[in-house]
């Protein structure tokens, strides 16, 4: 991430009981709660997150340069935390994590997902490649989001990355996922395979854009892992914190296409004011029915740290937006 400096180092940290740590996943909605099927062994939680070498040790050593927690919430009846079914707060810099609400649980992804579609893009495939946009689009939901593409359409890999990001393209997602491994199945593979790589080992992707599927989920945490590996990379940062992209391509006949994309990101576009003392670059939005309304972003505080912050299953937009800006405040510097 542009700006981070880690300080490597491991944190003896006492076991909390793997029922605490993961407990059932439920997803909020009108006052009801519905299970989200989760393929896992509880039991086998925490040695799938790489923090115990066994699961009877009484102390634990976690990854270097990460920001080390346990299950237990944090803040979260300071603030609305029940409009949503989970929420995060990191400080990368200082390796802190700053509010917790039920960050191990299994969540629908909705559209963050492109943030794992566009970090394997960087370091998997070729930017400036360019592809031909395949018939394979026209699988998706009609109602889903799209960056208007054809069938036919030439655009390079870095292009389309504007189009998955910004108006949150499903089709440019197909087209990303074809042009850097063949397929979207192999794209799958290849996604799963980084997560694995991060230590995001409770989250599962079978698609590049998020649409829904049981099969298809993150945790808070795990997503914090990817979205930091993601901030490594200039290429990552340039496109979330554009508020608009004026894409220029050729169609299957040749002809000459020019698109402007924009930010769907309220704090990117203008159209939502930044927390206090917290200063928005970019992130990602996302919803679907299931997975209600989600949001990943990355900022500043006063202080120049690097914060991650997030919101899973918010059950309105404007609610998304009201707990985003309340667990922010865990992450203002004292004088802001």
């Amino acid at each position: 991430m542009s700006g981070v400096k880690c300080i490597s180092k491991k944190i003896k940290v006492v076991v909390l009981s793997a029922g605490i740590l993961f407990s059932s996943l439920y997803l909020p909605g009108c006052g009801t709660k519905t299970n989200v099927p989760d393929p896992f062994d509880s039991a086998s939680a925490l040695t799938g997150y790489g923090i115990v070498r066994k699961p009877e040790e009484e102390s634990i050593f976690f990854a270097d340069n990460l920001c080390v927690t346990d299950g237990e919430n944090l803040h979260d009846d300071k603030v609305h935390a029940y409009v949503a079914m989970a929420a995060g707060v990191f400080d990368a810099t200082t390796k802190e994590t700053l509010y917790k609400q039920d960050i191990f649980k299994k969540v629908y992804p909705a559209s963050t997902t492109k943030i794992m579609t566009l970090l394997c893009a960087i370091k998997h495939g070729d930017l400036s490649k360019t592809v031909t946009v395949s018939e394979n689009i026209q699988n998706i939901d009609s109602d889903s989001s799209v960056a208007g593409l054809h069938v036919g359409d030439q655009l390079t890999i870095r292009q389309l990355s504007y189009g998955l990001m910004l108006p949150s393209g499903n089709d440019a997602a197909i087209a990303i996922a074809e042009g850097v491994s063949g397929s979207v199945e192999a794209f799958a593979e290849l996604m799963n395979k980084e997560a694995q790589s991060l230590g995001a080992t409770h989250s599962h992707f079978v698609n590049p854009h998020g649409l829904q599927d049981t099969n298809h989920f993150v945790t808070v945490y795990d997503m914090y892992l990817i979205f930091n590996e993601a901030l490594r990379y200039q290429d990552f940062t340039d496109v979330i914190q554009s508020p608009s992209y004026l894409c220029k391509y050729t169609d299957k006949d040749g002809n000459k296409v020019e698109k402007t994309w924009r930010n769907t990101v309220r704090y990117v576009s203008g159209t939502e004011d930044h927390p206090n003392g917290i200063n928005v670059i970019g992130g990602k939005s996302g919803t679907t029915g299931a997975a209600k309304y989600c949001l990943v972003i990355y900022s500043k505080n006063e202080a120049g740290h690097d914060i991650i912050s997030m919101v899973y299953g918010a059950d309105a937009r404007v609610n998304l937006y009201l707990l985003m800006r309340e667990i922010l405040y865990y992450a203002k510097t004292p004088s802001a």
